[in-house]
């Protein structure tokens, strides 16, 4: 669905059918998708440039449309990354996408059980023992409150050490709660239900991790390339940050 929002073609009929269910509940979600795929892309731009050269980023989809090693490669070639998704047709054709590199990697695995992640043998292309960026975009809100989404990210967060960083966006109804119903809606009748959260939950979710500056906003702020009208930016309902652990 996310690919078809974005006007890719790495989706299936089912996908596109339940798209244009959520684009007719909400006009403006292709908008919303491009502002928080624009942010994942200024979110890594910026990490490559701080120096981080290791991404994980999980819950990825089909790793297309200028995606994490795209944007990070762009900047140092020898960047790795590691994608992980627990749909198995997504990871196959990931795969094929993306055969042939020596520094990117798409691993099957489930966000809800985040052993099954940091113990895979395939995660080995990332050294643990220095910093990583942890990426869960448009993914958190996906976990369901009785899977513990906190406990998730703690054992997530422990993994990783200083100087490492956390990047996330989340769906949120504290901006356009009507819409956003509407939206959740359509998603119920699919695979992934979504569950949106509160800011403060949100905040929640990056423990001791320190905000980058403008810190949890709504995706359009975090950092703009050009000036943004926060009214709009509000519309997006994504909250949107990066994290550092000290």
């Amino acid at each position: 669905m996310y690919d078809y929002y974005l006007g890719g073609k790495d989706h299936y009929t089912a996908d596109r059918i339940r798209a244009e269910e959520a684009i007719a509940a909400d006009p403006t979600l292709p908008v919303l998708i491009r502002e928080n795929r624009a942010f994942l892309g200024r979110a890594v731009r910026y990490l490559a440039e701080q120096g981080v050269d290791q991404f994980l980023d999980i819950g990825t989809g089909l790793p297309t449309q200028q995606n994490v090693h795209q944007i990070a490669q762009a900047v140092n070639p020898g960047a790795r990354v590691v994608y992980v998704d627990y749909d198995h047709q997504v990871v196959a054709h990931g795969r094929a996408l993306l055969a042939g590199s020596d520094v990117t990697r798409m691993i099957q695995a489930d966000l809800r059980r985040p052993r099954e992640i940091l113990g895979h043998p395939e995660l080995d292309l990332l050294d643990f023992t220095k910093p990583v960026a942890l990426l869960t975009v448009a993914t958190m809100h996906f976990v369901p409150d009785e899977d513990d989404p906190p406990g998730i990210m703690a054992e997530l967060r422990a993994a990783l050490v200083p100087g490492s960083h956390l990047v996330m966006t989340h769906a949120s109804a504290d901006g356009v709660p009507d819409v956003v119903a509407k939206v959740v809606e359509v998603y119920n009748r699919t695979s992934a239900p979504g569950t949106p959260r509160t800011l403060e939950q949100v905040r929640g979710l990056f423990g001791e991790f320190e905000p980058v500056e403008p810190g949890i906003v709504w995706a359009p702020l975090w950092r703009p390339d050009h000036p943004v009208d926060p009214d709009r930016a509000r519309q997006t309902w994504f909250y949107a940050g990066v994290g550092r652990k000290p």
